[in-house]
């Protein structure tokens, strides 16, 4: 089962996924998670979360309640997450409305909870690869079969928010990364360590603070760092979500597991500190 885990605006796209068989929301050590709906599109089913809630952006990256939505995820069978999420540029080359696949990531965030291995001897997980390099060589066979512009590998910066960064903080950010958002960390984390593969889907929302000189404009989403041309590009770029991951869907179906992500905890069992039920592992 994959999982669709939808960024900014997500809500109002679900009912292009498909048809919706059922919504929950899963009551979890971490509380309640977001609704998860379980749609269906063809011969195909899959499950959809709006990690930002169902009321426009009513639950900013800071205060997301990662844990209990990767851990309702693993609940409801998912064994593969396909993340978005609309990062800023810090590449002239990556244009606003651009899609990327990142290839790894820098975790700058400061108050989250990063782990389900709290007060455990257990966690100590490997980063490389940091995303499913499976999930994403399909991400980018589906937008290549698209004839869509994207990029293929890059670094993530994950910083704290909501708050944009300062360019001061972007000069810095730009001399170890190419992107620069708030929603990766801690998901991918929490997800290997429920051995569930975990790739994102970028599609690139602005130049970052500094890139450009931007006029400031009272009242607009960013406050004026995107042309309405730049705009109209992420618009579609937002529109094609549902086509490029249902297809992705579609492909991962067909795939057997062969990444390292459903081992990752393999040593713990080895050992005799985590068994074959995953929720003893959290107890």
């Amino acid at each position: 089962m994959v999982l669709i885990m939808g960024g900014s605006g997500a809500y109002f796209l679900k009912g292009r996924f498909g048809e919706v068989l059922e919504r929950r929301r899963v009551d979890t050590p971490y509380g309640l998670s977001n609704p998860v709906y379980r749609v269906r599109n063809g011969d195909v089913e899959f499950l959809f979360m709006s990690r930002h809630g169902e009321r426009d952006y009513e639950i900013t990256a800071p205060f997301v309640n990662y844990r209990a939505n990767i851990y309702a995820a693993k609940e409801l069978g998912a064994e593969r997450i396909i993340a978005w999420t609309g990062p800023g540029s810090m590449r002239k080359n990556l244009k606003p409305g651009d899609f990327v696949v990142p290839d790894d990531l820098i975790d700058f965030t400061r108050g989250r909870s990063r782990t389900f291995f709290e007060w455990k001897g257990m966690g100590f997980v490997r980063q490389n690869p940091v995303f499913c390099p499976q999930t994403s060589q399909v991400l980018g066979e589906v937008l290549k079969e698209k004839g869509l512009r994207f990029h293929f590998g890059g670094t993530y910066i994950c910083t704290e928010g909501p708050r944009l960064e300062t360019p001061a903080e972007i000069r810095m950010f730009s001399r170890y990364g190419d992107l620069v958002g708030m929603t990766l960390v801690p998901e991918v984390f929490l997800a290997k360590e429920l051995e569930m593969c975990y790739a994102p889907l970028c599609y690139v929302t602005n130049y970052a603070e500094g890139m450009e000189e931007k006029e400031f404009r009272s009242g607009i989403l960013f406050e004026g760092m995107l042309s309405e041309e730049e705009k109209r590009r992420v618009e579609r770029a937002v529109s094609l979500f549902p086509e490029i991951m249902v297809e992705a869907v579609r492909k991962l179906h067909r795939l057997e597991r062969t990444c390292p992500c459903g081992k990752l905890m393999e040593r713990y069992r080895l050992k005799g500190m985590a068994g074959k039920d995953w929720k003893e592992w959290l107890t």
